[in-house]
């Protein structure tokens, strides 16, 4: 599969947040949350947000943000039918890079305790450093090695 990313613009913003409330709706309602677009919009003007690409074909994002101890994965979003074929996994490993170039010491993200997703972080690397209610906190230190 030949991926790719670009900046995101303004007019991404509905398709990453449609998307994300199509993947993550039933995590909400599993945890009794309640999902607000303002809130995700308000989060997307404040990140540093990447779309992810299928050859020309808009397959998801990721959106993230940094401080002088990590950077930070604040929403990697694929859309379904592309899930399972690669997408998550190349794009933490774009991440990953993004985050050894801004000479970051981790790579962090929280993920929903009963998301699947949580197999494909482990399998790059991250280890679980803390849980939050029905999260988890997950980080890879950078002097780690990514598989």
């Amino acid at each position: 599969m030949s991926y790719r990313i670009r900046h995101a613009t303004h007019d991404d913003l509905a398709f990453a947040r449609d998307l994300t409330c199509r993947n993550m709706l039933r995590y909400y309602i599993d945890h009794d949350l309640l999902w607000q677009d303002e809130a995700f919009d308000a989060g997307w003007q404040h990140r540093e947000n990447w779309m992810i690409l299928q050859d020309e074909l808009l397959i998801g994002f990721v959106s993230l943000s940094q401080d002088a101890r990590a950077l930070y994965i604040r929403e990697l979003q694929i859309d379904h039918p592309w899930q399972g074929q690669g997408a998550g996994s190349w794009a933490i490993d774009q991440v990953v890079e993004m985050a050894r170039q801004a000479r970051r010491p981790a790579l962090r993200l929280t993920v929903f305790d009963n998301n699947p997703a949580q197999k494909l972080y482990a399998s790059k690397g991250l280890h679980i450093v803390g849980r939050d209610e029905c999260f988890l906190r997950m980080q890879l230190d950078l002097s780690t090695a990514v598989l």
